[in-house]
């Protein structure tokens, strides 16, 4: 028989506000291998996918270089198992290419959610859909 990934309903709830809080809003690198997976599976809001922290680094810095500003606010959280869901809204201004469109310096606020999936004690797999029409619209 499989082994069965448990971890604590607070304890993801807990990880996936690291997440928002730490790794992207206070850009905060160091606490990184505190909340993923080394071998972690993203798929951003805004549809690239990346194996690794590596790949997850240049994703997040990439959004950085983009918006410096750039703010996840979770609106709602769902937590089940070693799985959570989580409504949220980002924010920022754009400062440098995004979506293929050059820096416009307009702000934006654009919904979407995310999916977790928890796997020794970390973010394993996270999966996140944006509203990319809403987010071109306000800046083109």
């Amino acid at each position: 028989m499989g082994s069965i990934n448990v971890i604590r309903v607070t304890d993801l709830a807990a990880l996936v506000h690291r997440f928002y809080d730490e790794l992207w809003n206070a850009w905060d690198d160091d606490a990184v291998a505190e909340v993923l997976h080394p071998d972690l599976r993203f798929r951003g809001s805004l549809g690239q996918e990346t194996d690794g922290l590596d790949e997850w680094r240049s994703y997040r810095d990439g959004v950085r270089r983009a918006a410096p500003d750039f703010h996840n606010e979770v609106v709602d959280l769902v937590v089940g198992g070693d799985r959570a869901a989580a409504q949220l809204v980002w924010s920022g201004t754009q400062a440098g290419p995004l979506l293929g469109m050059g820096a416009t310096g307009r702000s934006f606020r654009y919904p979407g959610a995310a999916f977790f999936t928890a796997r020794d004690g970390v973010l394993a797999e996270i999966w996140v859909v944006g509203d990319l029409a809403c987010l071109r619209g306000q800046l083109g």
